[in-house]
């Protein structure tokens, strides 16, 4: 089920959403991109804060980022790739290579830094996180 505030980025906003089909041609043929990882908005209810927030980051930065949003069907197999623990995330990729990503909600001002300290870093890994230590043993 997707919201009105995630659909809103598509029709209002221009943002594509992102599949399988789609996925390779959007992040290769963007300079700088920023993939929005919502997963479900009822079971995450911070993705309905990022989704007002993303379009401002993007105005903010003035032409620098590309988004799109994720599509559901491919977001686990994205989330093991870049390595992010949590939802909603962002993640900054350059010409198809990881810059980093934020994850779940912060003030204005973290989110300009962030991005700000994440479009100056050169592309690399995505970080290594032991899941026991993130996510707790089971």
């Amino acid at each position: 089920m997707t919201s009105p505030l995630i659909t809103q980025l598509q029709t209002r906003h221009g943002y594509p959403l992102l599949d399988a089909d789609s996925y390779d041609h959007f992040v290769y043929g963007a300079e700088t991109s920023v993939l929005f990882f919502c997963n479900d908005p009822v079971q995450f209810p911070e993705s309905h804060d990022v989704a007002v927030i993303l379009p401002e980051l993007v105005k903010a930065f003035s032409g620098r980022l590309q988004a799109a949003v994720i599509d559901r069907s491919i977001e686990r197999e994205l989330q093991a790739r870049f390595r992010f623990t949590g939802w909603p995330s962002l993640v900054f990729l350059r010409n198809g290579e990881y810059l980093g990503a934020i994850t779940g909600i912060k003030d204005w001002r973290e989110y300009r830094q962030e991005t700000a300290r994440i479009l100056a870093a050169a592309p690399g890994q995505p970080p290594v996180f032991d899941l026991d230590k993130v996510c707790g043993a089971r």
